[in-house]
Parts: C-alpha cells; structure tokens; sequence
C-alpha cells in the first residue's frame, strides 16, 4: 500500500509543480486580449494596486515611466490602450527598466505590446517604459491585471487617462470598460438526481447505461431536460477534484463548448468554458447560466444549471437545438485549479440533439480505433506468436511429416502464426497514428515500446527469407539470431501491453489487467518449463536403455509416441489457456 500511496503523492506534487510553472512564469501572452487569467475563479472588484505615469501630455515618440505599485502581488500583465476604445489592440510598446522582474510579451505578432512578471516571486512595485508609437490616438489608458494569489486578482485596473497636447477634451465613452466576471450565486441541492424520467422527459447520458445517481454514488450521470427556450441540466459522478461535459462537432477535444463544476473545499464553483485544443480549457463568464446549485455528498459531486437554448451576440457558446458529440470527463483539482483528466473521456457513440426526442444513451472512454489496436496486439502477442514459438521449440518431431509445398507441417503452422504476427501487428501499430494524426508524447514508453515491436516483427520474416540450409555452417548463426530476435520482440511486446492497459486511451480495469497479464505470462513460462521437463526426462529414458540396438530403436519409437501424446496435450490445454485469457481482454476492450 505504501508504494501505490508514495506513486500517488509523487504524481500529485509533479502535476502541481507543471500548474504552478506553466501560470507563473509570465508567459501569458495568449490572454493579451481580455486580460483575464484562466483561473476558475471570479476577479475582485475593489482594486487596491494603482498605476502612475511620469506626465499626463504626451507625444509621438516620447518615453513615459509608468509604475504599477500596491501590496505584494505575484504576477501581473500591464498594457496600454486607446483610452476611447479599451476593447480594441494594445498600443505603443514596452522597454524594460529591471529584466529580473519583468519581460516583454509579443501580442498580435508584435513583441513588446505587453510587460508581464518573470517569476512568482512578490513584488511591491514595477517600473517600465512606454514608447509612444507615432500613430498613437488622442488618449491613453494604462490596463494592468494583478494577481495576488491564485484565486485573488484583479482585471483590468485602471490607470489615469494620458492626452496629446492637442488632443480633444477626454470625454468617458458609454462601453469603455469590459464588465468583470462577478460570481452568481448557487443554491444547495437538498437530494441526489434521479434517473426516472430518462429517456421520457429527460435526455440523458449514463455510464453505466442503467445506472441510477440516487442509488448507486459510482453511477456518471448527466441528463438535459428542455422547458421552452431553455434547458436544464444535471451532472453527476464520484470526483473529489471536478466534473465537466462538453459539445463538440467531432470525436477530438478543441473548438468545444464546455461546462465545469470543480470543488474547492466544500464548495462547487460552476464555470462555463470552452476548448481551444488539447490545452487548459479558457474560463467564460457565468453571466449565460442561471439557477446553479451543487451538492457534495460520499465522495459525489452534483451540480446543476439552466441554459438558454441559443445566446445571441455571445461567441463561443453552441445553441443546443443542434446535435452534437457529447464528452464527459473528471480529474483532479487543487484550490479551484483543475488538472487533465487521468483517463479518456467518456464519449457518445453519435452526434444528439438534447432539446429533441428524450433518449437514454451512453458512450465509450475509447474509440474504437483504440480498441481494435489493443484487440489486434492481444491476439498477435499472447496468442499466435506464443503458440507459433511452442509449436518451433518442441514439435519438429510431432509433426515432421512433409505437408504443402514439400515443407514440414511444423514448419509451415509455425510459419503461418509469425506471419499473421507480423501482419497483426503491421495493421494495429497504424491505427494510433491515424487517431491521434501523428505522434503522440503522451503515449509515453509505450509508444516507442511499440515501433520497436513493429520493427522487429518485420525483420523477422525478412531474416527467414535468408535461412541457410540445414548442414550449411551457417545455419547455427542464422539459428542464434532469429532466436534472439524472436525472444526480444516478446519480451518488449509484453512490456508494452503492461504499460499500454494503463493509458488515458484504454485504461482496462485496475489492479484486475495486471494480475490477469501476469497470470499470462507465467501461464506461457509453465507451460515452456513442463515442456522442458518433459524433453529431458525424454532423453534420459533413452539414454539409459540397454545396448541392444533394436531393443533402443524399440524403446525410442515407443518413448517417442508417449511423448508426442503428451506434447499434444499440454498444447491443447495451452490453447484453451491462452484463449481464456484473450477473452478477458477483448471482454474488458469492449467494455472500456
């Protein structure tokens, strides 16, 4: 227990140690725009940091100090904008005072638009430059957002507007200042959702498919129940972290509409969100949800919202009444920070239109070309290759007869299992790239685990093209380097299956597929072991007959067909084996 406990931890604190470095570095130049941090968390509305600049009348190619200075802050992202239009592009550019503590940023392609922290260090005061560009507007505005803590900052603090000489009178435009994310309140949930009304008034998506949240705490649960222009939806799942679903035109994570509910001590926090790729989702306004309630109870996470079916004038939110793939994941959280999901979403099989006719549907946490992949390479390396390499090892004699094309009938079962080997494994290495449309660093050892099993599964085949005759004298090197690589290629295919079951992709069920991969690998080593035995004892009962020549010639055919019923049916009960454990495989494949 305390290995598994001590792995735990140690994941924990890596996956915390890449949030902290990946938000605290500064690097933060794909929110120039809306100057708001990914947090999960509403802005405070009070600002308590100030920014000053050395003049208030400027020119185009002046140099202007500006201070943003308070009390201790971590991070901050300062920019200057058309005081008339604050939702328009950053303007001028930046030269840095002390580069330890602050660094340019490159917006829209151009670097310097943007100053931003160097490290999470505190800090009290920061002093930059700002270049007048000659094309500057009549009035400027310094913006700065400032994040004290995590789950404490402030957007878009103000500075005092800065004029030309000549510049008209500033007069405050109607809709300068964008309105901050203010945080909407939520009721609590006195009582579980019930899965009764699926498939009759509601539209739900259930895993397992008949499971039911106010009975069964395991069961993930997300139902849509349309009441005119709106619809209200239900999510629910064990998670001590966050739950979340989203809309997506495809079967890949980007471009998707998507919904959050994360946990932060005893409270759930509801965040509507939208995926740009296989990144952290980017936090949205609560403003398009209403009557939000959550409930926490033995280890289950509930939560519920209304949406309007369509939002005008507002991007990136889908309208429901179309049909989409519907995702539903969960993973860990950290003071409203949320991690990637240890394991595949569950996804549904087709596109649905939740406004429409109230179904009862589920999904799957692998594609299926994820699923043929692991189903091919169990069959090639646990069941044709094993017995392909029995049947060479120790039935030349049980099978030496001449068969189709002059060859043994040894020769040809064994040549026939490592050919569809080879073939299995040529078609199931393809079909992660084609999911995944290239190379996956996420895959990890597996992957390379993998193309070195292709390779070798190949170059087997191509060696045996190169066999030397039976007396030649180099036929016992030839012998010695198909056995090697033969041996090499299982022992490395093994090995990739133990680390393959564990990934996001198909994660088979654990600690089960363990004990069960195990089980098979010392099925095969027994089953090798016995057959060993068998052959000495074989060659000493031979070896011990008297030295009559007939009486040994007698003694050996009579050995010889004991033994070759013996080998028959230990292959048998091999066989039956290592089907037993295919299907346990291929069973907990379909059902991922």
């Amino acid at each position: 227990m305390a290995a598994p406990q001590f792995a735990r931890s140690a994941l924990m604190f890596a996956l915390l140690t890449c949030s902290v470095t990946s938000y605290f570095n500064g690097r933060v130049r794909k929110y120039c725009g809306g100057m708001i941090p990914q947090h999960g968390h509403s802005p405070q509305t009070q600002p308590i940091h100030q920014i000053t600049a050395s003049q208030v009348k400027f020119q185009p190619g002046d140099q202007i100090q500006v201070t943003l200075s308070g009390p201790p802050f971590k991070g901050f992202l300062l920019e200057a904008r058309d005081a008339e239009d604050l939702s328009g592009p950053p303007v001028g550019s930046f030269t840095l005072i002390d580069s330890e503590v602050s660094q340019l940023l490159t917006c829209e392609d151009v670097q310097g638009l943007a100053v931003s922290h160097t490290t999470s260090s505190k800090k009290t005061e920061i002093k930059v430059y700002w270049n007048a560009p000659s094309s500057a507007p009549n009035h400027i505005r310094f913006l700065a957002t400032v994040v004290q803590k995590y789950k404490i900052y402030w957007v878009r603090i103000p500075s005092h507007v800065i004029s030309q000489p000549n510049a008209p009178p500033f007069t405050t435009p109607k809709a300068t200042t964008q309105p901050l994310t203010t945080s909407s309140s939520a009721s609590h949930l006195t009582k579980p959702f019930s899965a009764s009304e699926c498939g009759r008034k509601k539209f739900c998506v259930r895993s397992p498919l008949t499971c039911d949240p106010e009975k069964e705490p395991a069961c993930v649960f997300l139902s849509f129940t349309r009441d005119d222009q709106s619809v209200m939806v239900e999510m629910s799942g064990p998670s001590e972290g966050y739950i979340s679903f989203a809309f997506s035109h495809d079967r890949w994570m980007g471009d998707d509409d998507a919904y959050l509910c994360i946990r932060e001590d005893q409270t759930v926090y509801i965040q509507p969100s939208r995926l740009t790729g296989r990144s952290h989702p980017v936090m949205d306004s609560r403003g398009t949800l209403e009557n939000m309630a959550w409930r926490l109870a033995d280890g289950v996470m509930q939560c519920s919202f209304r949406r309007n079916i369509t939002l005008p004038g507002v991007k990136d939110r889908f309208v429901l009444n179309e049909s989409y793939y519907i995702f539903l994941a969960e993973g860990a959280a950290h003071n409203g920070r949320i991690f990637r999901h240890s394991r595949q979403p569950l996804i549904t099989y087709e596109k649905y239109d939740v406004t429409g006719v109230s179904k009862n549907v589920g999904g799957s946490h692998s594609l299926p070309l994820l699923k043929a992949h692991g189903a091919l390479m169990f069959v090639a390396w646990m069941t044709t290759v094993s017995i392909g390499v029995l049947v060479a090892r120790f039935f030349r004699s049980v099978w030496s007869k001449a068969f189709f094309l002059g060859e043994a009938a040894w020769f040809q079962v064994h040549r026939l299992l490592m050919l569809a080997t080879s073939v299995l494994t040529c078609i199931a290495i393809v079909m992660p790239f084609v999911y995944r449309g290239g190379w996956s660093q996420r895959a990890g050892y597996h992957a390379y685990l993998g193309c070195t099993v292709m390779t070798l599964a190949v170059l087997q085949p191509l060696l045996a093209t190169f066999r030397p005759p039976l007396h030649d004298p180099r036929r016992q090197v030839f012998n010695w380097t198909h056995w090697s690589v033969g041996t090499a290629a299982r022992i490395i295919a093994v090995a990739a299956m133990f680390l393959g079951m564990d990934l996001p992709g198909l994660k088979l069920p654990g600690p089960q597929k363990t004990y069960v991969m195990m089980g098979f690998v010392v099925w095969h080593i027994a089953t090798e072991v016995v057959l060993e035995i068998h052959a000495y004892r074989l060659s000493r009962k031979v070896e011990i007959l008297d030295d009559d020549r007939i009486q040994i010639l007698q003694s050996l055919t009579v050995a010889e067909a004991e033994g070759h019923v013996f080998k028959k049916v230990v292959l048998a009960v091999y066989v039956c084996g290592n089907v037993t454990f295919l299907v346990v495989f291929l069973s907990a494949i379909n059902h991922v």
